[in-house]
C-alpha cells in the first residue's frame, strides 16, 4: 500500500475516532437514530480504534521519511 494512502487513512481515522471519543457527537447521533442503548459499549470500541489509527499515522510518517 502506498504511503500517502496509509497517511490519509490514518489521519482521517484518527480525526473521526477523536471526534467521537471526546465529544458527544456519537451519543447524540445514536440517540436520534434510536440506538442509544449502544452508548454503553462505545468505550470498548472507540479507544482501541483511536490507538490503532494513531499508530497507523505514526507508521506512515516514519515510512514516508525513510522513502524520501
Amino acid at each position: 500500500m502506498k504511503t500517502s494512502t496509509l497517511l490519509t487513512t490514518g489521519i482521517i481515522g484518527t480525526a473521526i475516532a477523536a471526534l467521537c471519543c471526546f465529544t458527544p457527537v456519537l451519543v447524540i447521533l445514536l440517540g436520534l437514530v434510536g440506538l442509544s442503548a449502544w452508548t454503553d459499549h462505545l468505550d470498548v470500541v472507540l479507544m482501541p480504534a483511536l490507538i490503532f489509527f494513531l499508530a497507523l499515522t505514526i507508521y506512515a510518517i516514519i515510512k514516508q521519511g525513510r522513502e524520501s
